[in-house]
């Protein structure tokens, strides 16, 4: 059993996540609530719960400010918001766990059983650490979280040159460091980075501009050359999009 809290300063929303959580996720316990960053922190240190459900924005602070003065810690963050903004895009980068309010039922199992499997593990650190390093940073230059079999990274999302699927698992390919890779599919990627001037050229294929070097036409397929000389095919229905790419260079 998970013995779980939830920080939000309205009363009603409060109210209505504890009500989804019982009839959603039997293996959770709520053992308190708060309303704010310093009663959530009063709270925190009374009752030590496994897994807190944490608003984002609040009167006195933001749920961030919060786990910054509770750090380290040991319990597990699943971060609750109203705000589909670049804190989401923060939590996307850190492959932090949140989810948006009004809880979507299947939304909430997800993340409380994901929460259950890493009970006890010290990646919620990691992540919890680039979260904190994204929302300090210019939004062109995050960093991203990358889980392979055994290890965690935080990698600069500027070092990477490209990312090539084989199914489910994702190849990064980086300027100056070895490759890694990750069991996530390209298209989650695609979604994360394409605001970050990388562009999918071919279902197996995502790139950063930045390292775009020329275009080359044949008969045998359009290819794209990158400055470190990898090449990188483009499919013929990106071709055009691509090409309107390049002008707007």
């Amino acid at each position: 059993m998970l013995r779980a809290v939830i920080i939000d300063d309205i009363e009603a929303i409060r109210k209505d996540n504890v009500a989804i959580i019982k009839a959603n996720c039997p293996s959770v316990s709520i053992i308190g609530q708060a309303d704010s960053v310093a009663s959530g922190l009063a709270l925190i240190k009374q009752v030590a719960p496994d897994l807190v459900f944490l608003d984002v924005e609040m009167p006195d602070g933001t749920g961030f400010d919060l786990l910054q003065k509770l750090k380290p810690f040991s319990f597990k963050v699943i971060f609750i918001t109203g705000y589909e903004d670049f804190a989401i895009r923060a939590f996307r980068f850190s492959a932090i766990d949140y989810l948006l309010k009004p809880l979507r039922a299947a939304d909430l199992v997800e993340a409380v059983t994901k929460a259950e499997e890493s009970l006890g593990n010290d990646v919620l650190e990691a992540k919890l650490n680039n979260l904190f390093a994204n929302l300090e940073r210019p939004k062109d230059l995050q960093k991203l979280v990358l889980k392979t079999f055994d290890k965690i990274y935080s990698v600069n999302v500027q070092d990477i040159v490209n990312c090539e699927s084989d199914k489910n698992y994702t190849t990064f390919h980086f300027i100056n460091a070895p490759s890694l890779i990750v069991s996530t599919n390209l298209k989650e990627y695609d979604t994360l980075l394409t605001p970050h001037h990388f562009f999918r050229t071919h279902k197996s294929h995502l790139i950063n501009m930045a390292y775009f070097d020329h275009f080359v036409k044949s008969e045998g397929g359009n290819t794209i050359v990158m400055k470190n000389k990898t090449v990188i095919p483009l499919s013929v229905r990106k071709k055009d999009e691509f090409l309107i790419l390049l002008d707007r260079l």
